[in-house]
């Protein structure tokens, strides 16, 4: 098996893609996503807008991921980084990985199935924006 190459350019515009879709998911999600993962805002604070910290976290973070990603897909092989083989590995991905974690976690730490479903549906578009993406923009 070969290696179909990385496009790095194409990592940073599919993590800048989920960076914007989660902040849009969430946004119009905050309050029932608040009230699943028990976060009680505090009074005046004008919402829950993230400090920067937390900003910088999820970019990065996000960043990692899409590289990751394009690594695996990369891993199919020459001619084989398409639009429909991100889409599909970024299901898979998230099937495997963040579904299956948040479940496990999300349990232990007590909490129901309502976040585990706002969070899932957030990081299955998250997969799917970065492999389609990466996919599509090809190496």
């Amino acid at each position: 098996m070969d290696f179909g190459g990385t496009n790095y350019l194409a990592i940073v515009a599919a993590a800048v893609a989920a960076f914007v879709f989660g902040a849009a998911y969430y946004g119009v999600l905050s309050k029932p996503w608040m009230k699943a993962a028990r976060i009680d805002p505090k009074p005046g604070s004008g919402g829950m807008m993230p400090g920067p910290a937390l900003l910088i976290n999820s970019i990065v973070c996000e960043l990692i991921m899409a590289w990751v990603l394009a690594g695996v897909i990369g891993h199919l092989g020459t001619g084989q980084v398409t639009l429909w083989n991100g889409i599909v590995s970024g299901f898979f991905v998230w099937l495997g990985f963040m579904a299956t974690t948040m479940a496990v976690n999300h349990r232990y730490e007590g909490f129901g199935w309502d976040l585990t479903i706002i969070d899932g549906i957030h990081w299955l578009g998250v997969a799917l924006i970065m492999g389609a993406i990466i996919g599509w923009w090809g190496v």
